[in-house]
């Protein structure tokens, strides 16, 4: 069932839409800040600084040294740059009939996004609501993780991926269905589209993993994975088998947390995925 709003918006002109960034860009301080407006609920992204490239070059030589070309570093220059990719994508994605923010307006330093939840209602991330499902045990934990693979496999059906692939970056809309935020970077522009998909699944299984370890739902989460799996491409399969071959280091890195919560994911990542 879809649930809409108590009053459904009166949505305003391109024109109004593109007056209100106008007057409130120069006005925001923060890079992000969310207005009610009309009826509506609008989100206005303000480039940030430019990034310099060093720490691109590092991530490079360390993925060539462990022979990972998936996990290449996909340059996000900020600034304008980042602004204009962040609409170049959500425009093709949504194209593509997948659930991502209406752009509203765009100029060189910022652009209007539209909420995709009920104005003045929060839209939780997947991974907002598998936290929050861990005490419950690993059924509810294992059913929301299970929806966020099937969201990744709807976006690559499409002949895409997506950005940062991370469960902060899918989020339920209120009828139910996973939509995609966060696109300030293009993989597809950088890496082969396969490379691209692989990557999607193993952000998605780093962000989640402690979740699962914590709820129970590890041993669960690699048969749902292996069944996800079948219906990947050839090409999707065969890079991920590579890849988490080439990961087989990381099961000897000790599962203390006085490692931090990095080296933590990556150990509980590979527990998910080393027999799926």
């Amino acid at each position: 069932m879809i649930l809409m709003p108590p009053t459904a918006p009166v949505f305003a002109y391109a024109s109004d839409y593109a007056a209100f960034l106008r007057q409130h860009l120069a006005q925001q301080p923060s890079n992000v800040a969310s207005y009610p407006w009309k009826g509506e609920q609008l989100w206005l992204k303000k480039a940030g600084p430019r990034h310099g490239m060093w720490r691109y070059h590092l991530l490079g030589t360390l993925a060539r040294l462990a022979r990972l070309p998936v996990l290449r570093p996909v340059p996000n220059r900020g600034g304008a740059q980042a602004i204009a990719t962040e609409a170049r994508r959500l425009h093709d994605l949504a194209a593509r009939g997948l659930r991502v923010p209406a752009v509203l307006a765009l100029q060189s330093e910022g652009l209007l996004l539209r909420h995709l939840g009920v104005p003045g209602q929060p839209t939780p991330s997947l991974a907002q609501e598998i936290r929050s499902a861990v005490p419950h045990g690993s059924a509810p934990v294992l059913a929301l993780w299970a929806q966020g693979l099937q969201a990744l496999q709807h976006v690559h059906a499409t002949g895409t991926s997506l950005s940062q692939a991370f469960a902060r970056n899918l989020v339920r809309c209120p009828d139910g269905v996973v939509g995609y935020i966060d696109f300030e970077d293009d993989p597809t522009r950088t890496l082969p589209l396969v490379h691209c998909q692989a990557r999607d699944v193993l952000c998605y299984v780093h962000s989640t993993a402690l979740y699962l370890q914590d709820s129970g739902a590890t041993e669960g989460a690699r048969t749902v994975l292996a069944d996800w799996r079948v219906q990947c491409s050839p090409g999707l399969q065969s890079t991920l088998t590579d890849s988490i071959a080439r990961l087989d280091w990381v099961r000897h890195l000790p599962a203390s947390r006085r490692l931090g919560r990095d080296l933590q994911r990556a150990r509980a990542a590979y527990d998910v995925l080393q027999r799926c």
